[in-house]
C-alpha cells in the first residue's frame, strides 16, 4: 500500500503562484510515476502532469505547460507541484496519485493510478 498526502492548496489571486506537496509513505518503491490531476465542480478529473521517480522526467498538460513544474525530492518521498500565473479556470481540487511500474493504464488518465491522496483545493480569484 502508498500512502498519499497533498499539502499547500488555498485561495490566491489571479496571476499569483501557491506550491503544492505530496508526501508519499508505505510501498513507495512499488512506485514509478507520480500524477498530478485536477477537478473543478461539475467536471471530470483531468490530467495536469506526471513526474518520474527515476530520472525525474515531467510531462505537462497543455493548459498547464508553461506555468506549472512538478519536481520530485526522492529522500523525502515528496513530490510537489509549483503552480504560477494562476488563472480562475486553474480553480479546482488538486490531486496526486501513484502508477505501478508495470501497469499498462494510461500515464495521462486517472485510470492508470492504483493510488490517491485526499486532494487540497486550489481556489483562484479574479
Amino acid at each position: 500500500q502508498v500512502q498519499l498526502v497533498e499539502s499547500g492548496g488555498g485561495l490566491v489571486q489571479a496571476g499569483g503562484s501557491l506550491r503544492l506537496s505530496c508526501a508519499a509513505s508505505g510501498r513507495t518503491f512499488s512506485t514509478n510515476v507520480m500524477g498530478w490531476f485536477r477537478q473543478a465542480p461539475g467536471k471530470e478529473r483531468e490530467f495536469v502532469g506526471y513526474i518520474r521517480w527515476s530520472g525525474g522526467s515531467t510531462y505537462y498538460a497543455d493548459s498547464v505547460k508553461g506555468r506549472f513544474i512538478i519536481s520530485r525530492d526522492n529522500a523525502e518521498n515528496t513530490v510537489y507541484l509549483q503552480m504560477n500565473s494562476l488563472k480562475p479556470e486553474d480553480t479546482a481540487v488538486y490531486y496526486c496519485a501513484a502508477k505501478l511500474p508495470f501497469s499498462s493504464g494510461s500515464s495521462y488518465h486517472p485510470s492508470g493510478y492504483a493510488y490517491w491522496g485526499q486532494g487540497t483545493q486550489v481556489t483562484v480569484s479574479s
